[in-house]
């Protein structure tokens, strides 16, 4: 097993280590892991497992995996090259056996040793990707077509609420691209990251992270709601099935009683209120069922306001 297929495993692990609740009693050992292990710039960028090792320092509570966390990162930030010009120690290595390879080789162009070596000083070192992020605070979302703090730090919140507790279904989308797609359509409406572009985002962190809705989640994560859909959703859309029949009936009392308020009905002595006794009454009569069944009465006594209904 190479050292890239090794930590590509390694990163798999501590990237489900970081979700909300998990089990990170396995991250110490992992990292101690990685310690051990040589890397170099390609491994770090192909396998992104910086990104990963910071995202669960900022989770763990744990004060050796924090530590050990930050030693690696320090240490791996060696392999990238720095701002003044100076290269990393793989890029130096790399310099000087070239540079050897020049100075055995200095006659046959006609220059010394000396003016190939100053030329080979003056040459720019070769640009290198960078699996870090160029800001002082690193974060745990890949700036993938932004670099604006506010948006990375929206789709870090709606990942999260995507993942959830780290327990996906089978055939579900990847959690960062469904993010990345989710903010971007918001964006993409407001055109900027005021107060509606947020109060969007917090709408759906809420909905999504909501433990009487999970429905929501789980059509998000399989495509039954695509992104730009999940963007446009009204509360009453994203509520769950319970809410919404709550809603519905709400809504139908409401109607009967405005019906009752707008029709005064008809008094009458026949009928006894059974919480005050009296006999002072006025109903109403109204088509609530399907044509063939009996109207429904609506009483409400006059002397003390209790009000009931009987077919």
């Amino acid at each position: 097993m190479t050292v890239q297929v090794k930590v590509s495993d390694i990163q798999k692990q501590l990237e489900k280590m970081t979700a909300t609740g998990a089990d990170q009693s396995q991250a110490l050992d992992l990292l101690k892991t990685l310690r051990d292990l040589p890397m170099d710039l390609d491994i770090l960028s192909s396998t992104r497992i910086g990104m990963t090792v910071n995202q669960l320092r900022k989770g763990s509570e744990d004060k050796e995996v924090i530590t050990l966390a930050k030693s690696l990162i320090k240490k791996w930030k060696k392999y990238l090259p720095d701002g003044d010009g100076k290269s990393s120690p793989t890029s130096n290595s790399t310099s000087s056996k070239t540079g050897e390879v020049r100075k055995s080789n200095g006659d046959s162009d006609g220059e010394s040793a000396p003016a190939k070596k100053a030329k080979i000083e003056k040459e720019p070192p070769k640009p290198a990707s960078n699996p870090f992020p160029s800001s002082k605070a690193i974060t745990s979302f890949p700036a993938v077509s932004t670099t604006d703090a506010v948006r990375l730090k929206c789709r870090e919140l709606l990942m999260n609420a995507i993942r959830g507790d780290g327990s996906l279904p089978d055939g579900t989308n990847d959690c960062d691209f469904l993010a990345e797609q989710l903010e971007e359509h918001i964006f993409k409406e407001f055109n900027n990251t005021e107060m509606k572009y947020k109060n969007r985002i917090r709408s759906r962190v809420a909905n999504l992270k909501d433990t009487k809705n999970p429905n929501l989640r789980l059509n998000f994560l399989v495509g039954e709601i695509s992104p730009l859909r999940m963007a446009k959703m009204t509360a009453e859309e994203m509520a769950s099935d319970e809410l919404k029949s709550l809603r519905t009936q709400f809504v139908k009392e409401a109607i009967n009683d405005a019906q009752l308020a707008t029709n005064q009905g008809t008094k009458t002595d026949l009928l006894k209120c059974g919480k005050c006794g009296k006999r002072d009454c006025t109903y109403n009569q109204l088509q609530t069922r399907s044509s063939d069944e009996p109207m429904t009465t609506f009483v409400l006594c006059n002397a003390c306001g209790n009000r009931w209904k009987f077919c």
